[in-house]
């Protein structure tokens, strides 16, 4: 008899029962075991927010496991993650569990640990706790809030707006702030300015760099030097004085370590240093929390990582100290450890900031176990850990005053010199906009007042004022904090959906919005606005806080929130979409029409001349079209898709001529995207057709070259021989992406896989992981075909062509041989989905309902089975109810934030 102990991950699980041991079985709950099922009435305002939730079959799957290991046990113990969305899991298992009343005799306990370590699990296995009702009525609050604003404004964008996707609570607020910024830099003009920078030399034949800040008595501004006149005449006046050192000022200053690391402080210095998105640093880091091998055993090397503390226990604040003593010495030592606090909006420090769970397993111990990602990121966590213990950096910083005889032209230099390093020793924090060089960070010669100096040349330089930059990750994440929107286990998600939905697109890893994400943006300030405006959206979260701290009634805040919210999406019902074209035309005019060089008006139509361009609506959204229309019809698109490339909206983009057959080979959009074609459809013969094949993700049209156009029409393309088998492997591209093949065996590629190039090593790398769940037990003795035993989802089958049978249950795939699996096709074979015998089976098939459920149960298909269940019989509603449900699939969408 054992008891049961749930967690997220089954990482996870195998690590903690090695620490648990026999008496318990540690089972993962693979994250939410239910959810709102995505249709309307899920959450119900006039129930007072009561919430339907569904199942999915992983949950069931996983439910139906713990169901069994209960079996006996007096203790549940929920050991899900200790944050929000951790207390929620826990909360949904026991609840599905005490539907089903499977809970009787059983304690139910709460168990919660910061790191993955032998200590930390028996220390919180020995203090179980109660579940956190405040904090699940946050999640509940959060969850119908995502879910009603998800379902309910969106359908009012796809009617109003058509082509736009969906609109979320928390993303939406993002997605504002890339645009604003991205307006502030498009209405940007560039003043110019000058500086005059002169060198000299001391009486000790030391050069040094002087700028001037006073010219004829008076300090300059920055813009009193405007033009190329007046910068000139300052240089001139430099260079025709004699200067001395009027004053030599120094001080010395302290610089301290920044704290530990939180989450959004971790995104953001990891896109800093390492180029890592929030996604990908919030992936690795989970890795890290949950474990590596290290010595047979594996080890969580972090603590957990969702977190807005910056404390750390004091027990590691000793360690860490006692490490910098022994690695740099006492000097480094700070006299009492240092505490720290946030100063992030909305911050919720329950938790520790993010740190090594042993700062002596150092990132040169552990590098061998650790993936180039993971180590990376290990190192930057434990650098920042120990860091924020060590002492303060000492500069002495020096500032010399140069004036001429007559006290009228002033020169200031500055620098600096490191009198002690201190954490600078080890880390040294990056920054978002980084200039050039910081003059403080120079290094003067040694002078004194009265030192008479040598002019050398005197450079006056032009400048212009740069705009604002384009949001990075980091500082858009560090910009949502700062203002106390979203949370941190969000921030990586709300960008991922932003992209998803080609609302925004990265540039040289900085946010630029697509056309499809201003017309949203502009949508929703002009007709929601205070649901897009960041101040409510904080006040909104700082009410959910209240819930999470048992100072607000999560009903209370709901009811507060719908009244208005809903009231403000009635005022559109009558909204004209000629209302909505008019307010967007305004609104972003200076994007779609920007100043013309020659100041003539932006508007006017390049095609007859005399029209007005505006914006326009049509069934697939938005465009720019002529007034002047039908006569003329000149269009212009405006919503970027996935691919898309300019110059390529009027028509095709001829590369070339095939050296081959002289035909031309272009460049073409299709609704699907952009294709490569070679020739033209000969009007005699409708069956020849010209060959065409798509272009891959990450290939710019605009810069596609012949040699890779006729390389993609000449796929699949011959890789090598496999080193072992000596059979042909070739790469090519299908309608999932780029692949290898060899034989009847396909490998993936990855999406930074080139199909063009891609080599042999990485060929067969691929293969081999297919490899890996298939079984070649030879040629069939009637045909020569090959007779495999592959790995699926309901267990191992066999396979011969387009026929394939299931193994008999808890028959090993290793110990199938030829004879058995030929056999057993024979007998009980039957064609693969899609295969050739399709037709033939599809028109034998029972008419009932339940006859078809029955042979799709025979066939061990229990997908179908569900599916032919839930079939209405009244067929004349089949198409609308699709259509419904696919629309609500995509509200469903922006359902969470999470």
């Amino acid at each position: 008899m054992t008891d049961v102990v749930v967690v997220e991950s089954p990482a996870k699980a195998k690590t903690i029962n090695k620490y648990l041991g026999s008496g318990y079985t540690v089972l993962a709950s693979f994250g939410h075991v239910r959810d709102l099922p995505p249709k309307d009435g899920s959450v119900r305002p006039d129930e007072n927010f009561a919430m339907s939730w569904q199942t999915d079959e992983r949950g069931a799957k996983q439910i139906s496991a713990i169901t069994k290991a209960l079996k006996g046990a007096k203790n549940l113990y929920l050991a899900t993650d200790p944050d929000r969305e951790g207390e929620a899991i826990s909360w949904h298992v026991r609840s599905v569990l005490e539907e089903k009343k499977l809970l009787k005799n059983v304690d139910v306990h709460r168990v919660t640990f910061n790191e993955i370590t032998k200590s930390a699990v028996t220390a919180a296995m020995a203090a179980p706790r109660e579940l956190d009702r405040p904090l699940i009525d946050a999640y509940l609050a959060r969850r119908a809030l995502d879910y009603l604003v998800g379902f309910t404004l969106s359908p009012v964008l796809w009617r109003k707006l058509p082509g736009s996707r969906s609109a979320g609570r928390v993303q939406s607020v993002a997605l504002r702030l890339i645009c604003e910024r991205e307006a502030e830099i498009e209405v940007f003009r560039p003043k110019e300015y000058w500086t005059v920078t002169g060198g000299f030399t001391t009486p000790g034949k030391a050069a040094f760099q002087a700028r001037l800040t006073h010219l004829k008595g008076e300090k300059l501004d920055q813009f009193d030097l405007n033009n190329e006149q007046l910068a000139f005449g300052a240089r001139d006046t430099v260079l025709g004085g004699q200067f001395t050192v009027r004053s030599v000022e120094r001080k010395r200053t302290k610089r301290n370590p920044p704290p530990p690391f939180t989450t959004s402080t971790l995104q953001q210095e990891a896109s800093r240093k390492l180029g890592m998105s929030a996604q990908t640093t919030m992936r690795t880091a989970q890795q890290l929390y949950e474990g590596v091998d290290l010595r047979g055993e594996t080890t969580g090397l972090i603590t957990y990582m969702r977190t807005d503390g910056v404390t750390m226990a004091k027990e590691a604040i000793g360690s860490i100290r006692g490490h910098i003593g022994k690695a740099f010495g006492d000097d480094y030592v700070p006299d009492f450890p240092r505490a720290y606090s946030t100063k992030a909006k909305n911050a919720q420090e329950a938790h520790e900031a993010i740190r090594p769970t042993d700062v002596f397993l150092t990132p040169q111990q552990v590098g061998h176990a650790l993936t180039p990602d993971q180590k990376k990121l290990y190192e930057l966590i434990w650098k920042r850990s120990v860091a924020s213990q060590m002492q303060s950096a000492e500069l002495d910083q020096v500032a010399v005053t140069l004036a001429d005889a007559s006290g009228q032209t002033l020169l200031r230099a500055t620098g600096s010199t490191i009198a002690f390093d201190g954490f600078l020793k080890l880390y040294i924090e990056g920054r978002d906009d980084t200039k050039a060089e910081d003059e403080d960070g120079k290094l003067l010669p040694p002078m004194k007042e009265g030192d008479r100096l040598t002019t050398g040349a005197v450079d006056a330089e032009q400048h212009f004022t740069q705009p604002p930059p384009r949001y990075s990750e980091a500082s858009l994440v560090k910009k949502m904090e700062e203002i106390g929107i979203g949370r941190p286990s969000t921030y990586a998600s709300i960008l991922g959906v932003l992209r998803d939905r080609n609302y925004v697109r990265l540039d040289a890893r900085r946010f630029v919005p697509e056309d499809r994400g201003r017309l949203v943006t502009a949508f929703l300030t002009s007709f929601f606005e205070r649901y897009v405006d960041s101040g409510f959206t904080a006040s909104l979260e700082e009410q959910l806080d209240d819930i999470s701290g048992g100072r607000a009634d999560w009903h209370d805040v709901m009811a507060a929130f719908w009244h208005d919210f809903s009231a403000a999406v009635a005022q559109t019902k009558d909204l004209k979409i000629s209302d909505v074209i008019d307010a967007l035309d305004e609104d972003l005019a200076p994007h779609f029409f920007p100043p013309r060089p020659d100041g003539g008006d932006p508007r006017v139509c390049t095609s007859c001349g005399t029209g007005r361009l505006g914006l326009r609506l049509g069934k697939f959204g938005a465009f720019i079209g002529c007034s002047n229309y039908p006569t003329c019809q000149f269009t212009r698109r405006l919503v970027a898709e996935e691919g898309d490339t300019e110059g390529l909206n009027d028509g095709p983009k001829i590369l070339g001529q095939d050296p081959d057959t002289g035909e031309d080979i272009s460049i073409r959009r299709g609704p699907y995207g952009l294709y490569i074609q070679r020739g033209e459809p000969n009007p005699e013969d409708k069956k020849a057709k010209p060959k065409r094949t798509t272009i891959p993700k990450g290939i710019d049209g605009n810069t596609m070259t012949m040699e890779q156009a006729l390389g993609l029409l000449s796929l699949p393309r011959l890789v090598g021989l496999h080193p072992e088998t000596g059979e042909k492997i070739e790469a090519g591209l299908g309608r999932f992406g780029p692949y290898v093949k060899m034989g009847a065996i396909y490998g993936t590629l990855d999406k930074d896989d080139d199909v063009l190039t891609v080599g042999l090593n990485r060929a067969v790398d691929s293969l081999a992981k297919k490899l890996a769940s298939i079984r070649n037990l030879g040629p069939h003795p009637k045909d020569g075909e090959a007779v495999m035993i592959r790995k699926g989802r309901f267990g191992p089958y066999a396979q011969h062509g387009q026929l394939i049978a299931n193994l008999p249950k808890g028959q090993d795939m290793e110990e199938v041989t030829l004879d058995e699996a030929v056999a057993l096709l024979a007998e009980k074979g039957k064609p693969l989905k899609g295969g050739a015998k399709k037709t033939s089976a599809k028109k034998a098939a029972p008419k009932t309902a339940k006859a078809k459920k029955a042979v799709a149960s025979s066939e061990g298909d229990e997908t179908a089975a569900k599916k032919v269940t839930k079939r209405s019989p009244a067929k004349s509603a089949t198409k609308t109810k699709t259509t419904t449900a696919r629309k609500r699939k995509t509200a469903s969408d922006t359902s969470s934030e999470d």
